[in-house]
């Protein structure tokens, strides 16, 4: 068989993306070998030098690292880097034993040189600075690390389930979507199986710092007794010897051990914040003039008391002083800019002629606020509300099927500071009062104890409540408290107002858009359907009563086909909405169950619905008709059966027929808003029914 490539071709090349992917595995497997193969001096002092640099390398990392979770794999590196620390350690012992009787550079020059900087010709100090370096790392550096990484594991999968209900608040307000709250959910799940690893990499890292200790001690007394014993050394030259190699070989290890604690430390002490830390560190450590000045002050007075020395105390109190001064004039330019004086009109400007535009018409979604929350809805201030605000809009306009009208914001002087107010059609439907600095930590039900603050009500969902400072954020979560600022708080208040008043937010306008829209796609449908066959007052007036029960239009085109089949027959909006239920019943059906094949549902005994079709005639079809005690009776019942269902997590829905439906949802709608009326005729046909309770009286 010929080859009529090169040889250069016919070699199977390795991927240059799988070159790192090696790695680790060459790492860990020449660990083993240094363990059990022996390890000539030269390349000793490679592998000590690529552990010395492998250290610098992970410690810079972690300084310039912006948030913990961009070094994820810190964990990991801390682990591989501590166990080919610990196979140099029996690598270079198994040197320094066999062959330190030859003289110091007998280990390698790595070690040689390690040991003669530190001890300096004095064995007993070296010894000793050797023993203070090694007492600095396991006493101070690996142990507050260790303890650092323990408590932030602790607080961090404490906090875990007040993370994740903070995304399903978010989710549900609209202010994220599925994206960015699988996002999320990724980042918290990462986020504590980040601290659960360090917290057990802390634990080698002291262990490793235990083991240098015991095998300082190993080496100089096996050298002592193999010198001595086995070679004929004195015991003055095998003290000199073996106190070179071990201290040079304790060192290289230890550099790189303190490296790698340090570097352990910074990790676990950083806020998982996207902040550069040496900024971070300047910034919040000289950002006030006044700790400057006493600092100065106090190098002062130091500076010039008799005996001190006076050059480094004078000079730093200057350096301090000047520092100060500069932070002043900084921060006194910047006050000055914020307030600049207000351009006003002339008082004696002539005033225009009256015209229609001076007749504003009303807001049909407005939200007024206080003066203390104007900094909320101004961007230049940092303000967030605008853009919750679009993303409440954006959420409820998928759901629902139609685009949500704008929201007015203006300021109101006669509401309080911190209150704000949420009107329709210039009607307030709710009030509420927040505190801007602060954030709300509402009870989702069951919390493992009580938060500092001020109490109060969730203004959406009625919840209990207290405002807390923004330093208490992390332990309410721990407590299992749901934490929201407080432009969550009214985003998520407007939200839910906006849900339950949907009908209202839908007019002649909105429909022609929807048609238009609708036209696009299915041109035929749309044709001739408004006002041929029916009044678009009509087919608003539908879609009303779709948004009043809480069914989204976003179907307009099963919608439309439907009323296009059932408007020959009348032109009733009741009777059109039964028959748009019944065309959408999946979708209705979907919403209330998910797509769970059986159907949990409570119904009325035949007496009871025999009573009621009777009732309806005598009144005309209204549910003000049924008799007062037996009114009362129907809805404590039907309240009874819902709480039930709800303790059982199970949605309440109450089956009856086409003719009793409409009344009954009404007569339920503001008593017993969670029970959902159905008619018989709107169960899909796949869907199984399971009667859970009957209802007689």
């Amino acid at each position: 068989m010929k080859f009529n490539l090169p040889f250069s071709e016919r070699i199977p090349s390795i991927p240059v993306k799988a070159i790192p992917a090696i790695g680790a595995p060459i790492i860990v497997l020449s660990t083993l070998g240094m363990v059990v193969l022996p390890i000539p001096p030269f390349l000793l002092d490679l592998f000590f030098t690529f552990n010395i640099a492998l250290s610098m390398v992970v410690l810079l990392v972690t300084i310039y690292t912006r948030r913990p979770l961009d070094f994820a794999a810190f964990p990991t590196v801390l682990l591989v880097a501590t166990l080919l620390r610990l196979a140099l350690n029996v690598a270079s012992t198994r040197v320094v034993l066999l062959y330190g009787h030859e003289g110091g550079d007998a280990a390698g020059s790595v070690i040689e040189a390690f040991g003669s900087v530190v001890i300096g010709g004095n064995y007993a100090v070296g010894l000793i600075v050797f023993l203070i370096l090694m007492i600095i790392n396991f006493m101070v550096v690996t142990k507050g690390a260790g303890r650092i990484s323990e408590v932030s594991a602790r607080f961090t999968l404490d906090a875990l389930p007040g993370k994740q209900m903070a995304i399903d608040a978010d989710l549900n307000s609209g202010l994220i979507d599925q994206e960015a709250a699988r996002t999320r959910r990724f980042e918290v799940t990462k986020e504590a199986d980040f601290y659960g690893s360090m917290d057990g990499a802390s634990k080698f890292v002291k262990g490793d710092a235990i083991a240098g200790i015991l095998i300082l001690f190993i080496n100089i007394i096996g050298g002592l007794i193999i010198g001595m014993l086995q070679f004929d050394l004195s015991f003055q030259d095998a003290i000199k010897i073996y106190t070179l190699l071990t201290i040079g070989d304790g060192l290289v290890a230890q550099i790189p051990s303190l490296l790698l604690s340090i570097g352990a430390a910074i990790m676990v002490t950083r806020q998982n914040t996207d902040e550069d830390m040496g900024q971070e560190m300047v910034f919040q450590l000289f950002d006030n003039p006044k700790a400057l000045m006493i600092t100065a002050g106090i190098m002062g007075v130091m500076g010039v008391v008799p005996g001190m020395p006076h050059f480094a105390f004078l000079l730093l109190s200057f350096l301090a002083s000047g520092g100060a001064y500069y932070l002043y004039r900084k921060q006194k330019n910047e006050a000055d800019k914020k307030n600049l004086p207000v351009v006003k009109e002339p008082e004696n400007a002539p005033q225009k002629e009256l015209s229609w535009d001076d007749v504003q018409p009303v807001d049909i979604i407005g939200l007024e606020v206080g003066y203390r929350l104007i900094p909320m809805v101004d961007k230049e201030q940092g303000g967030e509300l605008l853009d919750r605000v679009k993303g409440v809009r954006k959420k409820l306009s998928q759901d629902f099927g139609f685009l949500i009208p704008a929201v007015h914001i203006r300021d109101n002087l006669e509401l309080t500071p911190n209150s704000y107010r949420i009107t329709l059609m210039g009607v307030a439907v709710g009030e509420a009062e927040i505190r801007p600095d602060q954030e709300l930590a509402i009870n989702p039900g069951q919390v493992y104890g009580m938060v500092e603050g001020e109490p109060t009500m969730d203004p959406a969902f009625g919840l209990e409540a207290v405002w807390i400072k923004e330093d208490r954020r992390e332990h309410a979560q721990a407590l299992g408290y749901t934490v929201v600022d407080s432009a969550t708080v009214l985003a998520t208040h407007l939200s839910q107002l906006l849900t339950n008043n949907a009908s209202q937010l839908i007019g002649h306008e909105e429909v022609q858009n929807l048609l238009e829209m609708l036209g696009r796609s299915a041109p035929k449908l749309v044709e001739g359907f408004v006002p041929e066959q029916l009044p678009l007052g009509a087919l608003v007036k539908v879609l009303q009563n779709l948004l009043n029960e809480a069914i989204p239009i976003r179907d307009i085109r099963t919608i439309v086909q439907t009323l296009s089949e059932y408007a020959s027959k009348s032109q009733e909006p009741d009777i059109l909405t039964a028959a748009v239920r019944i065309a959408l019943k999946r979708l209705i059906v979907q919403e209330i169950n998910g797509i769970e094949p059986e159907l949990p549902v409570i119904t009325l005994i035949p007496e009871l619905e025999q009573i009621l079709h009777q009732t309806m005639q005598a009144s005309g079809g209204e549910s003000t008709g049924i008799e007062p005690g037996l009114a009362e009776r129907l809805q404590s019942s039907l309240s009874q059966a819902t709480q039930e269902q709800e303790l059982k997590g199970e949605p309440a829905v109450l089956l009856t027929s086409g003719v009793l439906r409409t009344t009954l949802a009404k007569f339920v709608k503001n008593t017993i808003p969670n029970l959902r009326v159905l008619s018989y005729q709107e169960i899909p046909d796949e869907k199984q029914i399971r009667i859970v309770q009957a209802v007689g009286n």
